[in-house]
This record gives C-alpha cells, sequence and structure tokens, in this order.
C-alpha cells in the first residue's frame, strides 16, 4: 500500500488563539513535528488529511509522509486535540520516525472466533484488555493483535503470556496480565412469594357485633323491671 502524503506549511511564530482562529477559518490547523534529532517546528495542516490518517485501519500508528517546502519526513500522530464543543480536529503532533530505529507503541486488541462458554454455556466475554504495548520496527507495527477465543469455556482467561510469540514484535506488558475472560451468566434471582394472611374483618363490622352483643342485656334488664312492675301492681 502507497504511504499517505500530507502536505504542511511552517508556521508564522505569532501564536494566540485569535491566529489560530484565523487558521482554522482558512480551512488549516496549528500542528507540530519534532523527534529525537530536530527541534520542533511550527506547521500548518489540513484537518482532513489528518482525520484520514487517524480514521484508517492503524489509527495513531500509521506512518505517513509529512512534506515541508520540499523535504519529506516519515512521522507518526502523536497527539491530537479535538473541540471539546464540536468535537472537530484542532491540533496535531506529529512525531518523526527513524524506519531503521524500533519503537514502542499501544496495538489494539482484535478477537477472533465466538467462544464456546458464550455460543453453548451463554457467558458473558469480558475484554480486560483493550491494547497492548508492543516494540518493533516501524515497518512492523501490526494492524492489531489477534486473539484467538473460540476454545475458551466459562471461567476460562487468556494472559498476556497465552498470546503466541511474533517474530517481528514483542509485547511489553506483564505476562499474567489478563487480557480476556469468559464469565458465568447473571443468574436473575427470583423473588419469594410472601405468605398468605387472613384478611381481618373491617372493625366497622366489629364495632357492629359489639353493639348487638352490648344491647341484650340492657333489653333482658327492661323486660325484668316490666316483670316485676306488673307483678307488684296485681
Amino acid at each position: 500500500m502507497e504511504q499517505m502524503v500530507i502536505q504542511a506549511e511552517r508556521r508564522a511564530e505569532a501564536r494566540g488563539k485569535n491566529v489560530n482562529r484565523r487558521l482554522r477559518y482558512a480551512g488549516r490547523i496549528p500542528a507540530v513535528v519534532y523527534g529525537p534529532k530536530r527541534k520542533p517546528i511550527a506547521l500548518t495542516v489540513e484537518p482532513g488529511a489528518v482525520g484520514d490518517i487517524l480514521r484508517s485501519e492503524s489509527g495513531r500508528n500509521t506512518i505517513f509522509t509529512l512534506s515541508v517546502d520540499g523535504t519529506n519526513t516519515d512521522v507518526m500522530v502523536k497527539d491530537y486535540q479535538l473541540d471539546p464543543v464540536l468535537g472537530n480536529l484542532i491540533h496535531a503532533d506529529f512525531f518523526e520516525i527513524a524506519m531503521d530505529r524500533a519503537l514502542q507503541v499501544n496495538v489494539n486488541i482484535e478477537i477472533v472466533g465466538e467462544a464456546e462458554g458464550v455460543k453453548l454455556g451463554g457467558g458473558i466475554m469480558d475484554i480486560v484488555s483493550r491494547s497492548l504495548m508492543v516494540e518493533c520496527l516501524p515497518r512492523d507495527i501490526p494492524e492489531s493483535i489477534k486473539v484467538d477465543v473460540t476454545s475458551l469455556k466459562i471461567n476460562d482467561y487468556v494472559r498476556v503470556k497465552n498470546i503466541p510469540v511474533q517474530e517481528k514484535y514483542k509485547i511489553l506488558n506483564d505476562p499474567e496480565v489478563v487480557v480476556v475472560t469468559i464469565v458465568p451468566p447473571i443468574k436473575e434471582e427470583v423473588p419469594v412469594e410472601a405468605a398468605p394472611t387472613e384478611a381481618a374483618e373491617p372493625e366497622v363490622i366489629k364495632k357492629g357485633k359489639v353493639a348487638e352483643e352490648g344491647e341484650a342485656p340492657e333489653e333482658k334488664e327492661k323486660e325484668k323491671e316490666k316483670e316485676k312492675e306488673k307483678k307488684e301492681k296485681e
């Protein structure tokens, strides 16, 4: 694949928000290129060209050509800034690359296959490490580090030391670091039904009964009084 080229222009020494605003209004953004054997140079570039680099398969690990005043340099995107509100690119830092010198870069993990513990056991795949640090020559930077999870059952995992060794790059992370694991499925708790309770009689009815039961003795007393008065008259 042909290496991408970004055209850059030297930037005047004047700096500040107003200068950068005028640059962006003109369709360019401020940038800087630096390296182990060069002083930082202030530049301007087209944000769309840098965006194409960042959106490519290798992203920030893409090596491309930066052309300044007719001089070409192999570089990578070292850092960039986005507008916090609009999200568009507002600044970029480029780092000069020596093609014969090893460097250290972060490379994304790529999961390969469908885990047995997920497919048959209903488990959940937990990707613990999304990227790993590798050391290699610039031309040997992998687009991703492939991790095959096909044989993983529930509670199985892959550590850094389980990833096959590659000739072109060396993984620098601790060998015991877990990259991916299959965790058991989440069990739903069955709600416990409350024991049925006898329905209490409404208080109104109870009061009614009490009232009825309370009236009976009074009626009997009245009847006795009437009987007594009747006998006395006789």
